[in-house]
């Protein structure tokens, strides 16, 4: 009887706990510097969010190994609700599947709160490299097997394996420099340090709109409104590709359900702010929410099915 009272008690507590969340202000951890589309993302989200949720939202950068020191930290994190994610397929999908050494794992350590973003990425060279297509980027790395150097936001992330990817579907070898951000990767590529980046469109768009990159396509198969301008990868000249990049946030896995369900209802609410769409639509992308909490779990398992696919059938390499 004793074990019951308890049991009740406990659980009273939780479901108090669970309606008057959030009490503080709750930590957004960025799994990279400031300057790439994570980090505008959740900037741009922290004021509907926070007019959502009724209390501060605190965008706490992380970088390191492609945003696996981040899942690794919310991973560890208290489960209360005070403590989600950012995080794209990059750090909650490819990371643990070719990183073995990765101490979290996407499905046993996190549960999915909702889809926020997604859009393309956008292949830029600097001015400087003598392509103005993607037939003439292939054509100068074959000309120069080895000597164009590609940016990535780091070792295992989405836009590596998009650029493996190219390299595998195109037959040309590019060397690959890794960068703890997309921000950073961007600055290398305008900097004259590397020629090429297939980049986040948040982080790139803005220089390609300047002059001080050449957009080249989008990594969709075919064009997307989001990138006025640029031709999809088939009419670019590879067929067969098509890559695009989404975000979502993410609690430990224990988080109450109560308080993932009240983090998805703030987080739809916000993603319907006119003003965050304003603010990410000149950059190249878009809000969407997932249905619902289950949703964004199932997408994830497809996803993780595909790419997988995708790494074991054309043996791109992440050393």
């Amino acid at each position: 009887m004793r074990l019951v009272v308890t049991l009740i008690a406990l659980l009273a507590a939780c479901a108090a706990s669970a309606q008057t969340y959030p009490t503080k202000p709750i930590r957004l951890v960025v799994g990279f510097a400031p300057g790439g589309a994570a980090d505008i993302i959740s900037r741009a989200m922290s004021d509907p969010l926070t007019r959502a949720l009724g209390q501060g939202i605190i965008v706490d950068n992380k970088p390191g190994a492609g945003s696996s020191l981040a899942a690794e930290y919310v991973a560890k994190a208290a489960p209360d609700g005070y403590s989600i994610m950012i995080a794209s397929q990059s750090g909650m999908i490819i990371n643990p599947i070719v990183n073995k050494n990765i101490s979290y794992d996407a499905e046993r350590d996190f549960v999915a709160i909702t889809q926020v973003t997604s859009s393309p990425l956008v292949v830029a060279v600097h001015p400087s490299l003598p392509v103005k297509s993607i037939r003439e980027l292939i054509a100068e790395a074959k000309k120069n097997p080895g000597k164009l150097n590609f940016a990535t936001s780091g070792n295992g992330s989405l836009p590596h394996l998009a650029t493996a990817l190219f390299d595998a579907l195109a037959g040309v070898e590019m060397v690959h420099i890794p960068y703890k951000s997309g921000g950073l990767s961007v600055q290398s590529v305008l900097a004259g340090d590397t020629q090429v980046t297939f980049a986040t469109a948040p982080s790139v768009m803005p220089h390609v709109l300047t002059g001080k990159l050449r957009g080249l396509a989008v990594t969709t198969r075919g064009r997307s409104p989001l990138v006025e301008g640029l031709p999809g990868m088939e009419e670019a000249g590879l067929a067969n590709y098509d890559v695009s990049i989404w975000y979502g946030f993410f609690a430990p896995k224990a988080t109450p359900r109560d308080i993932v369900a009240r983090l998805f209802e703030a987080t739809t609410q916000a993603l319907q702010d006119p003003k965050l769409k304003a603010v990410l639509a000149p950059a190249g992308t878009e809000a969407v929410a997932s249905r619902s909490p289950a949703d964004f779990a199932a997408f994830l398992r497809r996803d993780a099915e595909a790419l997988a696919r995708v790494i074991r059938e054309t043996g791109v390499k992440f050393e």
